[in-house]
């Protein structure tokens, strides 16, 4: 996929898989990468950012024989944001595809 094209969605991704549960970096980059390839030099300053923004927020969950993990939560603030992300999304995938079928279309 195209670099520039996967980087513009890629903020929507990661706050949408965190809406459905808290996570941490890590995880989060496994979960993702099961349908996009990440890498941790992109994910990582997006996540700080994000917090630095006040759409996430982060805290140290326990785990089972490890240390401590930091995990990502979605604020509220977020959440209206990841709305706003959703309808841009839809909005240009409606635009790109009327313009895909326009072309499709014989000029006579």
């Amino acid at each position: 996929m195209n670099i520039q094209l996967k980087k513009g969605v890629l903020e929507l991704v990661v706050l949408q898989e965190i809406v459905i549960n808290d996570q941490y970096g890590y995880d989060l980059s496994q979960n993702i990468s099961e349908h996009l390839s990440i890498a941790d030099g992109t994910l990582y300053p997006m996540l700080r950012r994000l917090v630095s923004e006040g759409y996430l927020e982060t805290y140290m969950g326990k785990t089972s024989g490890g240390p401590a993990r930091k995990y990502y939560t979605i604020t509220e603030d977020g959440r209206l944001h990841l709305e706003h992300l959703k309808n841009e999304w839809y909005d240009m995938v409606k635009a790109v595809d009327a313009l895909i079928k326009k072309g499709g279309q014989k000029h006579e």
